[in-house]
Order: C-alpha cells, then structure tokens, then sequence
C-alpha cells in the first residue's frame, strides 16, 4: 500500500500533531507500507527512516504524488493539501485531530467547506467527543503516544507531589491550578508543584504564585528536552486544568504511564485520555480542582487504585495497536473504492 500522509506540521516544528504524525509515519513504514509524508514545515527533504519527508511541495508536484499512492492521509484535515487532489478520485482517509471551529467556538468558511468535503471520505476521529462534533459518520481510535519514555520511569521514588506539563497559554490553566494552591495552603496544605514548559504567560503565571503565597512550593523548569518522563515520574500527581475542551490529551496518557494518578478537566476528549486513572473537575473551576487534590494528597489509596488500572487503559494507546486500527480504515477506504 502506497500512502500520501498529508500532515501540515510535522517535525522539526513541536507540537501535538507532530508528535502523532511522526510516530504513525515511523509505524505504517515499520509495517511494509509506502509512506510518503508531505508538509508545509520546513526542513530537509531527505529520508527519514523508511519512509519520505516532502516539504512544501508545489501543486504540481503534490498531485503527482497524489497519481502515484494507493490512498490519501489527511492527518487533520488541510484545505491546502485537500483541494489539489480531489479531482484524482483517490481514497480519502482523515483523521480529525480537533475541532473543525475557530478557537472561539465559531465557524469560518474554512470550517464549513471542510465539513461539507469530509462527507465523501472515510473519518477517523480521536475520542467521542470529537465524533460527535462531526457532521459525518466516523470510527473513534484513541491517540497514541510514546511510552517507552515514561513508563519506564513508573517506579521511581515519588519525592514531589504535583507536576503541570503543557504550554504556558491561558487555555490550558495553569493559572487555576495555581489558584487551587493557594486555596489549599489555606487550609494548611502545601503540596509542591513542578510547572514544565514555557510560553507568553510564564511571567504572569510566576507573579500569580507570589501574590498567592506559593512560590516557596512551584519550580517552573520551562521546557526539557530530555528527561521528561523520569521528571514526570518523581510526582504523585499530574494535573491537567485546561480552560478549553481538549480533542483529546495525550499528556495523560504521558502521566498515566509515569505512574501518576492524573486530575484533569472535565469537558471534552480528556476524560476518554485519563480513563479509570484519575479524577475530574468542571472546566475553569478552581475550587473543585482543589478539592480533588486535597483527597489526593491526603488518601494515598485513591491514587493506588488509579495506578492499578493504567496498564489495560494504556494498552489501547501503544503505537503499534493505534496504527492497525488506522490500517484496517484504509483498507476498508480501497475495498469501497
């Protein structure tokens, strides 16, 4: 099978999508299949691996990749790779990696063509939440992610209590977990937290510890390049307080497999990420954030009993059994052709 995997960002830019992009590229090569991969990242256009990278390829030689695969693989729709191939009449997989809306909750004409074009093909979507979001029919596959880096740390001394791992952006809510620390300490409770990653708000963020009285408890060690997993791995807890609803979260199938009991907001993929692992709170609500961490932080039972179901929930999310569940659509995609 000769695949053109369309994937508008894709290493060396860092991201979630790239992430997943990368790892089913590395797994459908791993197993026999033509891959192709093109992008609109720059880079260096050698091989990578088994498989071929093609950066910012012109139209013309888009639709000649296009002539020469079996099937097309849109990994987030992208009207730019989309719309040059649609008169080649090739099967057409996409997988939705997140809502087709603006951030704001509306719709652009971008949204509504592409909600009218996914209606010929074959739809893949991350979690149910985004299924029912889509105006089409689609088959529910859970993201991957990369476990090797975090379970293997799973046994670590636990010597910290809370780690925060995601961009430094309002919408991921790293102010409210500071927030819910502050309201802990009143209560007499002073649990430390490990803040990684970086963005716009770190500063704002820094200042909101100290007005809470909590700097004494928070590092923030920006983003690691290396050794993620055994930091991870050294907390009983990681939180996940999005303000927004996450297609997904892969970041809990990350804590989940260093071993962590995980606290994440409610709305949205997420829940379907955490599984039987961890609790969960309303979006935006500080005070129920804190609540579940104070039963967390003072019943180590509760986190116990998360840690016993990680195994068969991470089961689903390995790579290797992701990327079969992909196989099995694409080969139904060329049956119906």
């Amino acid at each position: 099978m000769k695949i053109l995997f369309c994937s508008h960002l894709f290493p060396p830019s860092v991201g979630g999508l790239e992430t997943v992009s990368r790892i089913l590229a590395e797994q459908f090569s791993g197993m026999g299949l033509n891959v192709t991969v093109v992008t609109t990242t720059p880079g260096t256009d050698v091989p990578v691996g088994s498989y071929r990278v093609v950066r910012g390829p012109s139209i013309r030689t888009l639709r000649q990749l296009g002539k020469e695969s079996d099937i097309i693989f849109q990994n987030n729709i992208s009207l730019q790779t989309l719309i040059p191939l649609l008169s080649l009449r090739k099967p057409v997989v996409i997988a939705h990696q997140t809502w087709i809306r603006r951030t704001d909750g509306g719709m652009g004409w971008q949204d509504y063509l592409k909600r009218a074009l996914i209606k010929q093909y074959r739809n893949i979507a991350i979690s149910r939440a985004i299924a029912e979001s889509l105006p089409v029919p689609s088959v529910v596959v859970g993201n991957l992610f990369e476990p090797a880096e975090f379970s293997i740390h799973q046994d670590a001394e636990r010597t910290r209590d809370i780690v925060f791992m995601g961009r430094l952006v309002s919408d991921k809510g790293c102010d409210l977990l500071l927030r819910a620390l502050g309201l802990l300490r009143r209560q007499g409770l002073t649990p430390s937290l490990t803040v990684i990653g970086s963005g716009p708000e770190m500063e704002a963020l820094k200042t909101l510890a100290a007005e809470m009285s909590i700097e004494d408890q928070v590092v923030f060690t920006g983003n690691l390049q290396e050794g993620r997993g055994r930091v991870v791995a050294q907390h009983r807890i990681m939180a996940i307080p999005s303000r927004w609803a996450e297609p997904f979260g892969i970041v809990a199938l990350e804590g989940i497999a260093a071993g962590c009991a995980v606290v994440a907001s409610s709305a949205g993929g997420l829940p379907e990420a955490v599984g039987p692992c961890g609790l969960l709170f309303p979006n935006g609500d500080a005070h129920a954030l804190a609540a579940l961490l104070q039963d967390l932080l003072t019943s180590p039972r509760i986190a116990e009993t998360s840690r016993l179901e990680r195994m068969a929930h991470l089961e689903r999310s390995d790579p290797a059994v992701v990327a079969r569940k992909y196989i099995a659509v694409f080969e139904q995609a060329l049956r119906r052709r």
